[in-house]
């Protein structure tokens, strides 16, 4: 079974993505917070990152949903701190959080493809949010 970080500058951000993520979460798969940077400032934390990372490993996948430019550069120094058994299973998505991790949610229900998830997730950057006539 997939795991799922969100990493978002704003603690809040993180928790409301994966509170949202949650309401879909019908499969029991562990998503967690990697928000702010630990002392309620706004950015990123690259502990906070490998902690939530080492936290939900179980041997399977751990996508990982990332807000901004940044929180990417976090994660990949996060992986560079990572045993490398933990860190060859981790995957940075890249699609929008709330929607990808949403999706990627409720495709790990139906499928434990990590590919799938993946690909599922990443066309989620197409779905409209506003429907023109």
């Amino acid at each position: 079974m997939i795991s799922i970080v969100i990493v978002s500058h704003s603690e809040k951000v993180a928790a409301g993505a994966v509170e949202i993520a949650n309401e879909m979460n019908t499969a029991g798969i562990p998503i967690v917070a990697a928000g702010g940077t630990g002392d309620g400032r706004i950015g990123t934390n690259t502990e906070l990152i490998v902690n939530a990372i080492n936290g939900v490993y179980s041997g399977d996948h751990i996508l990982v949903f990332a807000d901004l430019g940044s929180s990417i550069l976090s994660t990949e120094m996060a992986l560079d701190l990572l045993d490398p058994e933990v860190a060859e299973k981790v995957h940075i998505v890249d699609a929008p959080v709330i929607e990808g991790a949403v999706v990627a949610t409720i495709q790990a229900a139906i499928s434990d493809d990590v590919n799938e998830i993946i690909e599922v997730a990443e066309g989620s950057k197409l779905i409209p949010k506003v429907h023109k006539d």
